[in-house]
């Protein structure tokens, strides 16, 4: 019986932050984990999608390698056989089909993208393919049938969007794409009750985001842990007399207790039980910025050990049977729009 795929993706615009690595790096290593026996796993640096914002192009090549590497020394298994890795742009059926499925997406849906609006309040120009990322995501998750697509809670519109533009393609031309679980079932498939959205220290009100410009408010994965101990001990919190967990009303505080739980490997309530109450936020920070600092010690060392060749033979190896395996499913797209026999 064919396996169910599980997708994944990260793009390879900037450097990554300690948001990307809770959010998205760590919950993937841990599905494999978990599910590598049961599914197919696909791990994509999408990195057409890097020009939809402003990028360095002269390092983009070099961060898809590094990206991969940080995946590898979070305990990604390189060399697992239900898992493929590979580049966006090294497939070619990415593109195609997302030019014949922006034929079935509509200008009022894609306004309404909340990272749409987000981004473009924040840009002197803004870009077309910013507007139709969504359905450039959309295919490359449909490309591949996969039904679970583990997510960050912003990219919750675009997998209802991918959903639709599924729906609406079956519906015209008969059974095409499998179409992905809708929102809580894919929460619940990667044991989240909410998507991790990790918080600017310097505002946070906004998430950590290696694609806006936030020193005081980002930590690099190639921060030195001295450097990040400093950010957490600088980070905003609020003047309220105790420690609570409230993202709503004290976003700040709440944000280092995510992070602490996650880098202790506790849940937030386990964390929260110790500190509840009291009213030191100095040492809530002290304590933080220690779990943020060995965890960058322990995560550079093994970053030292993973070299760029290793991992540029797995992507030649599954994008050489990626494009073959491709191959069938865009052909049936094509046929089903009249542009093949």
């Amino acid at each position: 019986m064919t396996k169910e795929v599980i997708l994944t993706g990260i793009r390879s615009n900037a450097e990554l932050t300690l948001g990307n690595y809770l959010g998205a790096v760590l919950p993937m290593v841990q599905l494999q984990k978990e599910k590598h026996e049961s599914y197919d796993l696909h791990f994509f640096i999408p990195d057409l999608h890097s020009f939809t914002t402003p990028v360095d192009h002269s390092t983009l090549y070099a961060q898809t390698i590094d990206h991969i590497r940080t995946f590898a020394a979070a305990g990604f298994d390189l060399n697992n056989k239900s898992t493929k890795i590979y580049r966006q742009s090294f497939i070619p059926a990415h593109s195609e089909l997302f030019t014949i499925l922006n034929n079935f997406a509509y200008m009022g849906e894609l306004s309404r993208m909340t990272q749409f609006k987000d981004k473009s309040e924040q840009a002197d120009t803004v870009s077309s393919g910013l507007f139709t990322y969504p359905v450039l995501m959309a295919a490359d998750i449909l490309l591949y049938g996969a039904s679970w697509v583990p997510l960050g809670d912003d990219q919750k519109q675009h997998l209802e969007l991918t959903r639709d533009l599924a729906l609406r393609f079956n519906n015209k031309f008969g059974d095409t794409f499998v179409v992905p679980h809708e929102w809580n079932k894919q929460l619940a498939f990667s044991h989240r009750d909410s998507g991790v959205r990790i918080r600017s220290l310097s505002n946070p009100t906004k998430k950590m985001s290696k694609s806006v410009d936030d020193p005081r408010g980002t930590i690099l994965l190639s921060d030195t842990p001295e450097e990040a101990a400093k950010k957490i001990m600088s980070a905003t919190t609020d003047d309220l007399a105790e420690i609570d967990f409230d993202f709503e009303k004290r976003p700040g505080v709440s944000n280092l207790l995510q992070i602490e739980s996650l880098l202790t490997d506790q849940t937030v309530d386990q964390v929260l039980a110790s500190w509840k109450g009291k009213s030191n936020y100095g040492d809530l920070k002290t304590a933080v910025a220690k779990s943020v600092s060995d965890f960058l010690k322990s995560y550079q060392e093994k970053l030292s050990q993973i070299s760029s060749e290793i991992v540029e033979a797995k992507l030649a190896d599954d994008e050489e049977f990626l494009n073959d395996q491709t191959t069938n499913l865009l052909l049936q797209v094509q046929k089903s729009v009249g542009l093949r026999r």
